[in-house]
């Protein structure tokens, strides 16, 4: 009797973790379906080939361009300047916490970068916006008060959690008898840091960057706050820009009427998006698999 039941509730949990796999699944299918279903309405009423080559993005305006150009660069350079900021910060603070700091202080420390992650977006805004870009234009005469720098600086701060908290759990994941190993080679604790255990873990270190990256490229609110409505195809981090993101909620606002070539863009510009993130998360997994296969 105790079996019968012990089996149906673990059927029941069984039954109840495919079901939210399904649910994930079919969420999946549908963000794809929508997405790939109005792209279809645009590109048969503007060329594929003009969208990607493009220079310009007005489709707003009377004199109508659709090159998402513009706004792939703007993304893409808030991205690496989030970028550049992240993975240097996140990295080291992550070997400071796994080779360096006591238990003690990284179970103090850890959970407040954490907390970093889960500031609203907004506020990371106005600090970029209020805070940061006054800074900036204090060491830079001339800056614009919407740029591409501010934004992309105060993101970094924001995804550098993500990096520091797997970083750390990849680097503690590692065998202790590495770590000492290298000790017996004579190597100090930098070295055996830095040559011995970032190598081990730099699959879940490359895993922790790229998801990191698709964070930044879904980011919204600190770009439409700090960084400017204006679609430039420009890779001068001192200019103001727009991103995806930032085109989507300015026409999602109400002001364009649905089911028009206008609103379609937003479908349009949200498939490259997707196109992004999903190429990423690829290559994360691929990552993880390759280095599984190395180790097996």
């Amino acid at each position: 009797m105790r079996k019968n039941f012990t089996r149906k509730k673990e059927k029941a949990i069984e039954l109840l973790m495919s079901a939210s796999s399904l649910v994930s699944v079919l969420t999946t299918i549908g963000i794809i379906f929508v997405l790939t279903a109005d792209s279809y309405k645009f590109f048969s009423e503007v060329s594929i080939v003009d969208f990607f080559t493009d220079k310009e993005w007005t489709p707003l305006f009377e004199n109508k361009h659709f090159g998402i150009l513009p706004l792939l660069s703007g993304t893409l350079l808030t991205t690496i300047i989030a970028t550049l900021v992240a993975v240097p910060m996140g990295i080291t603070i992550a070997v400071y916490l796994s080779e360096y700091a006591s238990r003690r202080f990284t179970s103090i420390v850890k959970p407040i970068l954490e907390v970093l992650a889960a500031i609203p977006t907004v506020v990371y805004g106005f600090f970029a916006l209020q805070y940061v870009t006054p800074l900036l234009q204090k060491l830079i005469p001339g800056l614009s008060g919407f740029n591409a720098l501010s934004p992309g600086i105060v993101m970094g701060i924001m995804i550098m959690p993500y990096i520091t908290s797997l970083s750390e759990d990849a680097l503690r994941a590692i065998p202790t008898s590495l770590r000492e190993a290298s000790y017996g080679m004579g190597a100090n604790r930098f070295q055996t840091a830095f040559k011995v255990m970032i190598p081990a873990a730099s699959s879940g270190i490359i895993v922790s960057v790229i998801l990191a990256i698709s964070r930044a490229l879904g980011e919204t609110m600190i770009v439409a706050i700090a960084a400017g409505q204006e679609p430039k195809l420009t890779l001068n981090p001192l200019e103001s820009v727009e991103t995806i993101t930032t085109y989507i909620i300015q026409v999602s606002m109400g002001d364009v009427p649905q089911d028009s070539l206008e609103y379609r863009t937003i479908f349009a510009a949200g498939l490259v998006l997707f196109l992004f993130t999903f190429i990423l998360n690829n290559i994360s997994f691929w990552v993880i698999k390759r280095f599984r296969q190395q180790y097996d």
